[in-house]
């Protein structure tokens, strides 16, 4: 299914000038939905991880099911104050501003290989701090793994070495 003819452009939004890829018509296409999952395990199928870890909140939409389906232990990422458990974070600047995640300290083992997945790769902050999250952990990056990727902003330069994967891609207006 070619997911460009059911992801929604919308024209200055947030504000003028932006062209916001909205992934919500996939989300209530029960057929879109089930092929985006589809493709996104088939993107990974040759990598070897041993747990995903789902960035809050869009991500946790992709990560949740692929987990499920994989087999594979489902690491959550949060903003502050939503994780009860001894916490570790990792704080990152963002264009208006700045964020925190944080994840369970006993979510990921030292030499655990994680697969980092989120709804759309932009600018890159937000991945690039899971990344340092996991690391910080003990973790490795087996891959980051994106339903959209934005390829003419700067979000690959930001994430290392690591496979990076997306199932749609956009550059500019197209």
């Amino acid at each position: 299914m070619d997911l460009k003819t059911v992801i929604r452009n919308v024209p200055d939004f947030p504000k003028p000038g932006i062209l916001f890829r909205d992934i919500t018509p996939v989300l209530e296409s029960p057929d879109a939905f089930r092929a985006a999952l589809e493709d996104l395990v088939e993107l990974v199928a040759d990598i070897e991880f041993d747990r995903i870890a789902a960035l809050e909140s869009r991500g946790f939409i992709f990560g949740a099911p692929m987990a499920r389906q994989m087999r594979k232990p489902l690491v959550i990422l949060r903003k502050p104050g939503k994780l009860p458990c001894a916490l570790e974070s990792v704080s990152y600047d963002l264009e208006y501003g700045s964020a925190t995640l944080e994840a369970h300290t006993d979510s990921i083992s030292p030499g655990d290989r994680v697969l980092v997945v989120d709804d759309l790769l932009a600018t890159g902050g937000t991945a690039a701090a899971a990344g340092q999250l996991i690391t910080k952990l003990g973790g490795t990056i087996a891959a980051y793994l994106f339903l959209v990727e934005l390829t003419d902003l700067p979000g690959r330069e930001l994430l290392g070495s690591a496979p990076i994967f997306s199932l749609v891609k956009y550059n500019g207006d197209d």
